[in-house]
């Protein structure tokens, strides 16, 4: 049987059905359930064996981008998130996925070693503002990957893929954190994506495009994922070396790499 996953959307959420496309291409079955459903059923979650929080524009953005969706989730399914977290089951947040789990204190979650909070989830400690341009940026960006980094969607991705490169498309995605939690994420590393030298086009502390939690299962990122599971996704996939192609795209990997741990937590 193939693992579930959860696709969570709500008003204004836009890229839910490139998310469980992406899923689904790497072999689990999706199901789409709305915000309002969750919170007056948050036992819901308990049935599936992966996360996804798409990308969008959810609740238009109103006060901030994630904001109003991240307050509804901390009060009404934080204990619900945590069961599933303590259970294995990997979670995916691309763009304003990233940004309400950042504002709901979900990343970067507990210290090493420290147990969920049994309600809340811990305060909010890093943010994404403004891009440093001040304007929305949709382009193509190289990244690279941290080795030494927990997380269970980009481990052992070296020498999968033939091109790091993954789309971006957002006005709010600048990481912003005060020098502790800087200091705290490279000590930790809970830092799991960093744009490449040159391509940190909107302005993020330390170039950084993606982190964890401690346990690696929870992943929040302002790139699309999602939006490169085949290489004719590529905006240069007819000049491509014949050795790229041949390689498995970026996204396609970090899905397989989530899907391939789920299949484990389930034996």
């Amino acid at each position: 049987m193939k693992p579930r996953t959860l696709i969570i959307r709500t008003a204004g959420t836009n890229c839910d059905r490139e998310l469980a496309h992406a899923f689904e291409s790497a072999g689990a079955a999706t199901e789409s359930i709305h915000l309002n459903v969750l919170m007056e059923r948050p036992e819901l979650l308990d049935g599936f064996d992966l996360l996804g929080l798409p990308g969008g524009f959810s609740y238009g953005d109103d006060v901030a981008a994630g904001k109003i969706q991240a307050l509804l989730m901390r009060e009404r399914l934080y204990p619900a998130l945590r069961r599933c977290i303590e259970r294995g089951v990997p979670i995916f947040a691309p763009c304003n996925g990233f940004q309400a789990l950042v504002k709901m204190g979900l990343l970067p979650g507990p210290a090493r070693g420290e147990a969920w909070p049994a309600d809340r989830p811990p305060a909010q400690s890093v943010t994404l503002l403004d891009n440093a341009s001040g304007r929305f940026i949709d382009r193509w960006l190289s990244v690279e990957i941290e080795a030494q980094c927990p997380c269970i969607w980009t481990q052992h991705l070296e020498g999968v893929c033939g091109e790091m490169v993954l789309p971006i498309a957002h006005g709010e995605g600048r990481f912003v954190a005060d020098a502790d939690t800087l200091a705290m994420l490279e000590h930790e590393h809970l830092i799991a994506l960093r744009y490449a030298q040159g391509h940190n086009v909107n302005g993020s502390m330390n170039r950084i495009a993606g982190i964890c939690d401690a346990s690696g299962l929870v992943f929040g990122l302002m790139p699309h994922p999602e939006r490169f599971t085949t290489w004719t996704q590529h905006p240069r996939w007819t000049r491509l070396d014949e050795s790229i192609l041949a390689s498995t795209p970026l996204g396609l990997a970090m899905f397989r790499s989530a899907v391939r741990h789920a299949r484990t937590q389930r034996v």
